[in-house]
């Protein structure tokens, strides 16, 4: 459980609030958001302050400016649909410690929530200058944070801040913490994994941290070649880290010690390039062509992964399966994600990133016990690391 205060724990009648939330959402060519989850995320804290007459400033960021200012990567779709989820206008600042965002915050009245522009504009936001987080803690006198999907990132917006003002977990921020904690600390078992994504170096420690504590853990995605590699067979053109080919053996025979099914893929599904459109077949996982690679799972991985999830009664997902961006390698992904909407009594958690989005995409979110807002920072905390951004808050 987490031992940090929250909004509910600290006065916060009409005060000005400033509020970290996650708002790096996807959008399209023309952007339109196409993935809401975030913002949606957000409302209950900002509705618990609105009810408490506060004025509210939120901060927030969205993709990788690295620094600089990119138009295309403006906050300003964002206020538009948040006025629209919470019936109320939200004003949107031009942006962020400058004249416009200034003026804004210190004309809030009750009730009133400005938005400021994208926090990494400025290069000081990922350097964790305390300068620069005292220019966004102007004029205000508390701090929450609700951004679940940046606790891991120690940045002048999640951490130097909190030397300027009292700072508390927001709702998103300390159900997360306690839906995990609670999760990974007491399952109910079978308590069964599954890890995708491209890279094993990538999910290393969430993979030994698994381990101590799942009953079978299911490896997916392109992380799968690697293993293969390990074990002598051919991966043709398949993403693959020779050099985690001995940390590879390493995990199964960990698995192995300590008693947990490692369940890897049996076929693959293999494309001639790597596009949406390329030509695929599907090959059992060790007669992978050479100058083919493997973009998902196959059938009969899909059946073996399927038996081995009907009895589970909590799963943890973090990872697709394939290329679910590319809607032919997407199949495995999407068949499990369905899989899992049909179990029943069973605790089903999403671990946010590539694979909540598959969820989403699938058609089947709402039939998960809880999709996490935050891969990276998801990932970190089922390790056991500490959460620079949650470290901050004030403590219980």
């Amino acid at each position: 459980m987490m031992n940090k205060k929250t909004v509910r724990d600290i006065d916060l009648k009409g005060k000005k609030v400033l509020v970290r939330c996650d708002f790096n959402v996807p959008m399209d060519e023309n952007r339109n958001i196409t993935d809401k989850t975030r913002i949606v995320a957000s409302l209950p804290t900002i509705n618990y302050l609105l009810e408490n007459n506060c004025k509210i400033v939120i901060v927030a960021h969205l993709g990788r400016p690295k620094g600089e200012v990119k138009p295309e990567l403006s906050l300003a779709p964002v206020a538009k649909e948040l006025s629209k989820q919470l019936g109320r206008e939200v004003l949107m600042a031009k942006d962020v410690v400058g004249e416009s965002a200034q003026k804004l915050v210190a004309n809030l009245k009750e009730g009133e929530i400005v938005l400021l522009e994208n926090v990494r504009y400025h290069r000081e936001e990922t350097d964790n200058d305390p300068e620069f987080a005292k220019k966004l803690a102007f004029d205000c006198e508390v701090y929450v944070n609700d951004a679940f999907g940046t606790v891991h990132r120690a940045h002048a917006s999640t951490t130097a801040v909190t030397q300027y003002l009292p700072a508390v977990a927001g709702f998103l921020v300390e159900k997360e913490i306690n839906f995990l904690g609670n999760t990974i600390e007491n399952p109910k078992r079978p308590f069964m994994a599954i890890i995708g994504g491209a890279k094993v170096s990538d999910k290393i420690g969430v993979i030994d941290s698994l381990l101590d504590k799942v009953d079978k853990l299911l490896i997916g995605g392109g992380m799968a070649y690697t293993f293969f590699k390990a074990q002598g067979y051919e991966v043709g053109r398949s993403i693959c880290e020779p050099d985690k080919c001995g940390l590879a053996l390493e995990l199964m025979e960990k698995a192995k010690t300590k008693g947990v099914e490692m369940v890897l893929p049996l076929d693959a599904r293999v494309g001639r390039e790597f596009a949406p459109d390329t030509e695929n077949k599907v090959v059992p996982f060790d007669q992978i062509p050479a100058d083919w690679e493997g973009l998902d799972i196959g059938p009969a991985t899909i059946e073996l992964f399927s038996e081995k999830l009907k009895d589970a009664k909590t799963v943890m997902w973090n990872g697709t399966l394939g290329v679910a961006e590319f809607e032919q390698f997407a199949i495995g992904t999407n068949s499990i994600a369905k899989v899992l909407a049909g179990l029943e009594d069973a605790t089903t958690i999403i671990g946010g990133g590539d694979s909540a989005a598959a969820t989403v995409k699938s058609g089947v979110a709402d039939k998960m016990t809880h999709i996490s807002t935050g891969g990276g920072a998801s990932l970190e905390f089922i390790e056991g690391r500490k959460l620079p951004g949650v470290e901050a808050l004030l403590d219980k």
